[in-house]
């Protein structure tokens, strides 16, 4: 019996039924329409949150939790957290057209209204954003649609529920709606809220709160006593109780004189600490349901030691709700890169960040580009940066640094190298002077004034060779200038053959060779 394959070489041959089952490897085989559940039979998939399970409701409950002032508070505290980091669009490797166009369509766009609407994903467990477009494909908004009013399907999509369609929903097109969600997995696209573990501690803080006022109303309030003579009738008795319960609020009654009223003192108070303990317990649930700790809701002016504990963790609570924000704004810059430009190698990336975590590298890299000498800082970029007021500072021009005189003796000359262009601080020199080098320019002043000299420097069989050739040239010019001249054009052809090798620019005509001229600086 003949085998389906192929012989791929004179020793190896390659079965195809192996080649398929390898080629199963890249086939999703756990997949929910073949999985053993049965709740998602009905093409949808319902939320699994256990709170809504148990109650029958939908999501709109969590919604009612915000009235909630312990709640409310520890929201706002904890979306504050991240709505004070800075933002910016870091270019990276991106074009710069690229770059300056996505930059400019999402400072166009209320970016702290949509910050604040994507961290309402931890609380609801998703958060479903319309991107609206401009004719010219740039989001002219992103607005946070309601929770409640989506679905996902059996493939995890997210779908509309519409009044034709309340049960299925219905598709939504690409690149139409940014889905910020917490926690969400295969399992649960859902995502997970935060405001469900949060439900019952708020359900208990109420009724502990309803309970208190009664038993406030109870023993808060004396307890009057009316004694009548045995035989009173009932109506005389029901006028009695009467006046007793306007004598409450009034302290005045007027009754029989066979009649007698007693106050005994209410000294059942001890009940009350447990609808204390009650509800302090339930505000520390919330607190660390939403903060990550008690110190929200519980913490005591002036304590220290575990209240930095508590905002330690709350920060990386924030970087976490961080990094939601982060994830769907570059989900948005990926789609305008694709409606608006074919080549997407690289993108700028949304980036949310402290303003203390920055300052000190970007002081620290604008004082080494200022000690190059070569950059020159304006007041109004220390103004943007740094937040310095106009009147604050003043920037001063520096000034150019004053030509060193060459020293006595030997026409300033240490070894044959005049002292300012000394073997040490040749390369320095080199490094700094190569990068602002115009190869324009420079070919330019190579072929005008230094030309000659060049000529003179190659011809020269020695350094007096070349000192009596350009004596020749220039009789006029005294030994101080003449050497002057020398290290100049010795400097430009080093300089020059340096930018040739680093740019591979070819300087064909002038005789100047980076590696292999005849005298180096160092050879002087």
């Amino acid at each position: 019996m003949s085998r389906k394959g192929l012989w791929v070489s004179p020793n190896e041959f390659r079965n195809f039924a192996a080649v398929d089952k390898t080629r199963s490897l890249s086939d999703e085989i756990a997949t929910r329409q073949r999985s053993i559940d049965f709740y998602s039979i009905g093409m949808s998939l319902p939320n699994p949150d256990p709170v809504l399970k148990k109650m029958g409701k939908d999501i709109t409950i969590y919604k009612e939790l915000r009235s909630d002032p312990i709640v409310h508070g520890c929201i706002t505290s904890r979306k504050a957290g991240t709505k004070k980091l800075l933002w910016e669009l870091d270019r990276g490797k991106a074009k710069s057209r690229q770059a300056k166009y996505i930059t400019d369509a999402i400072k166009a766009l209320p970016v702290d209204r949509i910050i604040s609407q994507m961290l309402n994903a931890p609380l609801y467990g998703y958060q479903p954003m319309e991107v609206m477009w401009n004719k010219d494909w740039t989001p002219a908004d992103v607005m946070a649609k309601p929770p409640h009013w989506f679905l996902f399907d059996e493939s995890n999509n997210l779908r509309f529920r519409t009044k034709a369609n309340w049960a299925l929903g219905e598709e939504l097109p690409e690149k139409k709606f940014i889905l910020a969600r917490n926690d969400a997995d295969y399992e649960n696209p859902y995502g997970f809220p935060i405001l469900s573990t949060c439900f019952w501690p708020v359900t208990f803080r109420k009724g502990g709160f309803k309970f208190w006022v009664t038993f406030t109303e109870k023993f808060g309030m004396p307890f009057i006593v009316g004694k009548q003579p045995r035989g009173t009738g009932k109506e005389e008795t029901e006028a009695f109780a009467d006046m007793l319960e306007l004598m409450i609020s009034d302290a005045i009654a007027v009754i029989p004189d066979d009649a007698s009223v007693e106050i005994p003192e209410t000294k059942n108070t001890g009940s009350a600490d447990l609808y204390d303990k009650l509800i302090t317990a339930c505000k520390g649930e919330i607190s660390v349901a939403l903060l990550g700790h008690t110190g929200g809701a519980l913490s005591t002016p002036g304590k220290l030691g575990g209240e930095d504990q508590a905002v330690e963790v709350r920060g990386d609570i924030v970087d976490g709700d961080k990094k939601i924000v982060e994830e769907n704004f570059n989900t948005l810059i990926d789609w305008i890169s694709e409606y608006k430009f074919a080549e997407r190698v690289e993108l700028p990336s949304f980036l949310m960040y402290e303003e203390e975590d920055v300052d000190l590298d970007q002081s620290t890299r604008d004082k080494n580009l200022a000690d190059t000498k070569q950059v020159l800082f304006k007041k109004s970029y220390f103004m943007k940066t740094y937040g310095f007021e106009e009147e604050d500072i003043d920037v001063v021009e520096p000034t150019a640094p004053p030509t060193p005189s060459p020293p006595a003796g030997e026409g300033g000359v240490r070894g044959g190298l005049p002292a300012q262009f000394s073997a040490s601080a040749q390369d320095d020199a080199i490094d700094n002077a190569v990068d602002a080098l115009d190869p324009a320019e420079l070919q330019k002043q190579l072929e005008g004034v230094l030309k000659p000299v060049i000529d003179l420097i190659n011809s020269g069989a020695s350094y007096e060779d070349i000192m009596n050739n350009l004596t020749s040239a220039y009789p006029e010019m005294d030994a101080a200038a003449l050497e002057e001249l020398l290290a100049r054009a010795i400097f430009v052809a080093e300089a020059w053959g340096r930018l040739t090798v680093a740019q591979r620019i070819g300087v064909q005509g002038l005789g100047i060779r980076s590696q292999e001229k005849k005298f180096s600086m160092r050879e002087f």
